[in-house]
């Protein structure tokens, strides 16, 4: 009788740990929770009703408004524009990242080197724009640079290219971003690499294995928490190019840098409120339906 009175003690002093462990869990939780709720399921709410009303009056229209979004070109053009830049930036952003975090990581001097790549995200947009400004118009520094060039090789006269009115601005548009966030990543990287045991490594050394099967069978698979975050992190951040954007070429850019940011800001600016909510709405269900694909796909790996 004894024993089954202390296992029914125990037993009870188990049910009574978990309930604090899981009070203490949402005492800590609930000032995020609140936070996020106030601040961002509430108001992103309010724009979901009022993706299906009018601007001015509020009366509700069905699908009217999404209706009109799919048939807009602007709006056709900004997705096709901010889709192409996403793909071509993310992999781009990954794979620079890796390829100067793999050398750093075997460098002493990887603290200091580190702060540096992260420099251009201490410098203001502004900043920044001008640089671009300076660097690709057409009288920039560098027509500048080509031009003289070709005066010395005599291979080609002035160059007069306006880099930021032609298609070549999606191009500078795409080097602005690797620049300003290639320095997060390679951090990101190189958290994930020296937290890679050196005994794996050495394990793998011992049994004939060279460095690049070290990479592929070792460093590689144990990068996996590192890809799906930096992943995340750029396919958010490519949405946020906007203000260099907007800053070099104004409202209404060269056509292959007009992105979702430009539509919206026009909208915003032509109080067309309700196309703009139910845009807002597609945007937000298609980043929410590619980070839980891209989670499952984690997942399965």
């Amino acid at each position: 009788m004894k024993a089954i009175h202390l296992k029914k003690n125990a037993k009870n002093y188990t049910i009574i740990g978990g309930f604090r462990k899981r009070r203490a869990f949402l005492l800590f939780l609930l000032p995020s929770l609140a936070g996020v709720t106030l601040f961002v399921l509430l108001p992103f709410l309010d724009v979901v009703k009022r993706s299906f009303q009018t601007a001015v009056t509020g009366e509700f229209t069905g699908i009217k408004n999404y209706g009109v979004i799919f048939h807009n070109q602007a709006f056709l053009l900004a997705v096709k524009n901010t889709a192409r830049f996403t793909v071509v930036c993310i992999p781009l952003l990954v794979l620079v990242g890796l390829l100067v975090a793999f050398p750093l990581s075997t460098m002493k001097e990887a603290g200091l080197i580190k702060s540096v790549y992260l420099f251009p995200l201490a410098m203001p947009t502004a900043t920044i724009v001008l640089v671009w400004k300076m660097v690709f118009y057409r009288q920039g520094f560098l027509n500048l640079f080509f031009t003289k060039l070709g005066e010395i090789t005599g291979l080609w006269g002035t160059v007069t290219i306006d880099y930021l009115g032609t298609k070549a601005s999606f191009w500078v548009l795409v080097g602005s971003y690797l620049w300003k966030n290639t320095g997060y990543t390679v951090v990101l990287w190189l958290a994930g690499i020296l937290s890679i045991p050196n005994e794996l490594i050495e394990a793998a050394r011992v049994d004939g294995a060279g460095r690049w099967k070290c990479i592929r069978y070792i460093i590689l698979p144990n990068l996996k928490g590192s890809f799906y975050t930096i992943v995340i992190l750029s396919f958010l951040n490519s949405f946020k190019i906007y203000r260099e954007a907007y800053l070099v070429a104004g409202s209404y850019p060269q056509e292959d840098i007009y992105l979702l940011q430009h539509l919206f800001n026009n909208w915003f600016v032509n109080l067309e409120f309700d196309k703009m909510a139910a845009a807002a709405v597609c945007v937000g269900v298609v980043l929410f339906g590619a980070i839980m694909l891209l989670q499952r796909l984690w997942d399965r790996t």
